[in-house]
């Protein structure tokens, strides 16, 4: 009778959790593109299929493509944010604002159309809008053909030509790109330099180009044996046809096509054990050879750990491409700087690696959340740093730029569109320290093992399902038992600050009282450290009302739990069942995990301030 009421139990669980992801409709999109690049013009022509599938409950009358290379005119809307911002991208800065004729980008649509009838569309900027020959019903689907061209921009961002490391092409936002409709509507969001959404689905991408190119990308190679350059299998001779070669890429449920080429790619491979083949294409030299060949080894171990911590890589196959850039995630593949010391490259490989899973697996919203994929990002990727490079506090660089913005007064709340910022600096910090400090907190919140249950449950749970922070959040709460909904509203929603201190101590019939106070906005549990004069210890920790609970014991020290403290309350009184006496020192979140603006108040020394309890001593 038990088995069978617990097998009862666990499958209506399971149904439970079936239902309410099967219950998140998501678009669906599957690619066909046959596309020519000319290096003699540095433009694009070729056609796309596009089998787009209505999985919402809503009718469609409209859909929206994203036309990313336009962003590079004179005029556009990035180049007049870049230079209308106090601190615009070095990158970008007034550069768009010069190009000529022959540098700019654009995309060029000549034919669309719908279930082989001519569809009206209207470009603006970057988003094209194209009125339907017929709506889209709920679960149905329908077929796009367009005929484009492009012309491949010079690279002032992530997209284009002959950039500051001499990569002939980074082909990255180069295609007419559908965009993201969910429960929130349209996402076609004008290109101004920052973050993209993309639909679910399957590319199959032949890309026709001078056989003196090396590509790679997205996806896996079909027909290796026809290509060369690496590819083909130890021993397997290669014919190469006169003219174009025509790379043939398939990648099945990303959201995204990127690719890049040049004719001195170098192409090495590394295996990661019980993992992804990884793929390396870069340019040999002086500047490049030693610290790419070191490199992959690290690329190796981030993935291990990665896969081990957070979750396993959902693809066989990853490609790190020098694209002369900074660095950019893409599904399967990046593109970073190849040239700079090894702890600037492989850093930085580290961190678009992390990206795998909080972009190109669970792929929220980014433009909305950014700290959902940056910020889990850097927190992924610098605990795999730090294991690899056995370094010491992988986040103290994250709190620090934190509380730099919040002394700048530049702070603008995470719940900002990525695109609105003010600036620059307010932009980053808030995206990628304080999406890490986000996690770090919520593990000293919760308890280490829980965070990390909670990790890979959250992945394991909504990969390819867009997440949402409630999403996060719920994961969370049921993992570790506590409402945690206060923490997300305050983190997200709000720009106030944490700041207990500890003001006062008073010693009463052999007991020593401690009174503590919140002096900023923002609530949170507490740990107090007691130090006695005989070198013991003991952790007294108080939970905060609002999380209905208390995180498990670490046992790392004897820890006393106090009554929850009250958030509308700013005092709280703890009692030591010692005299003032044998305490050396009192010292608030001893882990340094609490983002606390002001940690000048949270250390009190009694035997220097012996005077101050002497005084009130009964």
């Amino acid at each position: 009778m038990f088995i069978k009421s617990t097998c009862t139990l666990i499958c209506v669980l399971s149904m439970s959790t079936s239902l309410a992801q099967d219950s998140r409709w998501q678009q669906r999109v599957e690619y066909t593109m046959n596309v020519t690049l000319d290096p003699g013009t540095h433009r694009v022509t070729g056609t796309q299929k596009l089998i787009y599938f209505n999985n919402s409950p809503d009718t469609l009358n409209k859909v929206y493509y994203h036309l990313y290379f336009n962003a590079f005119q004179p005029g556009s809307m990035m180049d007049e944010r870049s230079r209308a911002l106090r601190d615009p991208d070095r990158r970008v800065m007034d550069r768009i604002s010069k190009l000529t004729e022959t540098e700019i980008g654009y995309q060029h649509i000549q034919s669309f159309q719908q279930d082989g009838v001519d569809a009206r569309y209207t470009i603006r900027g970057t988003v094209m809008e194209v009125a339907l020959a017929k709506p889209i019903l709920p679960k149905g689907k329908t077929v796009f053909d367009m005929k484009f061209e492009s012309q491949v921009p010079v690279q002032i961002r992530r997209s284009g030509r002959n950039n500051r490391e001499g990569i002939a092409y980074s082909m990255t936002q180069w295609y007419p790109k559908m965009a993201e409709y969910d429960f929130q509507g349209w996402h076609a969001y004008p290109y101004v330099a920052r973050e993209f959404h993309g639909v679910w689905g399957d590319f199959d991408v032949t890309i026709n180009l001078d056989p003196s190119f090396i590509i790679a990308g997205t996806g896996r190679l079909q027909n290796p044996e026809k290509i060369g350059h690496g590819y083909e299998k130890s021993g397997t001779s290669v014919s190469r046809p006169k003219g174009n070669l025509n790379w043939h890429f398939i990648a099945k449920n990303v959201i995204d096509f990127a690719w890049a080429a040049d004719p001195e790619y170098t192409h090495d491979k590394a295996q990661v054990p019980d993992g992804p083949e990884l793929h390396f294409f870069y340019q040999k030299n002086e500047k490049t050879s030693e610290t790419w060949k070191k490199m992959q080894d690290m690329a190796v171990g981030t993935f291990t750990f990665l896969n081990k911590t957070f979750g396993k890589y959902p693809f066989d196959t990853y490609s790190i491409i020098q694209g002369g850039d900074g660095g950019m995630e893409y599904p399967m593949c990046t593109l970073i700087l190849g040239e700079g010391t090894l702890e600037g490259v492989a850093g930085t490989m580290a961190h678009e690696v992390a990206h795998s899973w909080y972009q190109m697996a669970l792929a929220s919203n980014e433009s909305l959340y950014p700290w959902m994929d940056e910020g889990f990002t850097d927190f992924a990727s610098n605990e795999a740093w730090a294991n690899i490079t056995k370094t010491g506090n992988p986040h103290a660089g994250s709190y620090s730029a934190y509380f730099s913005l919040v002394a700048s007064g530049l702070q603008e709340p995470l719940s900002q569109h990525s695109d609105h910022y003010t600036t620059n600096r307010a932009y980053g910090t808030a995206a990628y320290s304080m999406g890490s400090v986000f996690l770090e907190q919520l593990k000293y919140i919760v308890g280490e093992t829980n965070f990390y249950v909670g990790m890979r449950r959250y992945y394991n749970t909504w990969k390819f399902h867009h997440p949402e922070p409630n999403d996060f959040i719920r994961v969370m709460e049921r993992v570790s038992g506590l409402q945690l909904h206060w923490y997300l509203r305050y983190w997200t929603g709000t720009t106030k600050h944490i700041d207990y201190g500890i003001t006062g101590i008073l010693e009463s019939q052999g007991a020593t009282y401690v009174t503590l106070e919140r002096l900023d906005e923002f609530p949170m549990p507490v740990e107090l450290l007691v130090t006695f004069t005989d070198g013991t210890k003991q952790l007294i920790y108080i939970p905060l009302n609002e999380m209905q609970g208390s995180k498990p014991d670490d046992k790392v020290l004897p820890r006393t739990e106090a009554e929850p403290w009250p958030w509308v309350n700013t005092r709280y009184t703890v009692k030591i069942a010692k005299p003032a006496g044998s305490i050396a020192t009192l010292e608030i979140d001893p882990s340094q995990r609490v983002a606390d603006i002001n940690k000048k108040n949270n250390v009190w020394n009694v035997a220097d301030r012996a005077k101050e309890y002497k005084s009130v001593v009964k």
